[in-house]
């Protein structure tokens, strides 16, 4: 389902529609979508190259487990292309949509440090070869794009940096938990991820996974800021969301100067987090680090109220 976004546009606009118009710009192309990831990997901020985005970038929000070729390149990191017949057997309804000057389709993820933060549709009018040079260039463009975005977000800063702001999907159970700036509050952070996910009745191994994930990623935040982190859980039709966000550091940095991915620190905790969790992510801005790892319970979790 498609819907209106109510947080509104993510900054960065100036990048988006330089990649719009790159994209658009592509031969045989007549349309071009971008989607970003965004709400913990749970939903995808989605513009066009034929909507209006003089003022501000016209953004829609899509849930990122619609069925559409794009929606599966953010989660799974592969491209997805052919012509509408091709595809039109995996994703009936999606082309069913499409223009009768559409005859073929790219979906191409964007990836920086290591991981997608989101991915770009093109809609061609002419056939198209998808052959390996092609394709070798489009996930080269998704990387070029992927790192243009990560520099955008490195510039931006947010208005409210709060997870308690933003939205829990209706009927999800959620709750929120703030980490001091001290190694000695990683274990109180890991006991209150084990209390919320037994009370919401996920099954062990599940809680464990996802008590080592938070294990590393809360210690990789007290130790490199000074202001602590928030975390938030977030237990949406059997899918487990961790977000984690940082305040940053008061130490005067030039982020554009910073070539080391503050990530890549502690790159034997990240190592467990790829290896253990669905999918993960992160997003980089001027005020501090956001990251986020799915989890997919093996059992079905009993009802409980939201938190």
């Amino acid at each position: 389902m498609v819907h209106s976004a109510d947080a509104g546009a993510p900054d960065g606009d100036t990048w988006v529609r330089s990649a719009l118009a790159e994209l658009s710009a592509m031969p045989g192309v007549h349309r071009a979508g971008l989607a970003l990831a965004e709400g913990g990997g749970r939903r995808l901020l989605f513009s066009a190259s034929d909507r209006d985005n003089g003022v501000a970038v016209d953004w829609c929000e899509v849930d990122a487990y619609e069925d559409v070729p794009l929606n599966h390149s953010v989660r799974t990191g592969e491209q997805v292309v052919g012509t509408l017949d091709h595809l039109a057997g995996e994703y009936p309804a999606f082309i069913g949509r499409q223009a009768a000057s559409t005859c073929a389709i790219a979906s191409v993820p964007m990836v920086s440090a290591g991981h997608v933060h989101g991915g770009f549709a093109l809609f061609y009018d002419t056939p198209q070869p998808f052959d390996h040079q092609q394709m070798q260039g489009l996930e080269d463009l998704g990387a070029r794009l992927g790192a243009g975005l990560r520099r955008a977000q490195r510039a931006t800063t947010h208005a409210s940096r709060s997870l308690t702001d933003e939205p829990v999907p209706e009927g999800a159970m959620a709750a929120t938990y703030r980490v001091v700036a001290h190694p000695s509050a990683v274990g109180p952070a890991r006991g209150f991820m084990r209390s919320s996910l037994s009370g919401w009745g996920v099954d062990a191994d599940t809680i464990e996974d996802a008590v080592l994930c938070l294990s590393e990623l809360v210690t990789n935040a007290v130790i490199h800021t000074e202001s602590g982190c928030e975390l938030r859980v977030v237990l949406d039709h059997g899918v487990l969301t961790t977000t984690i966000r940082d305040g940053g550091s008061s130490r005067v940095v030039d982020l554009s100067r910073v070539s080391v991915e503050p990530l890549a620190v502690h790159g034997r905790g990240l190592q467990i987090v790829s290896a253990v969790a669905s999918r993960w992510g992160s997003e980089l801005d001027a005020v501090g680090m956001t990251v986020w790892f799915v989890l997919e319970p093996t059992v079905e979790p009993k009802l409980s109220e939201p938190v």
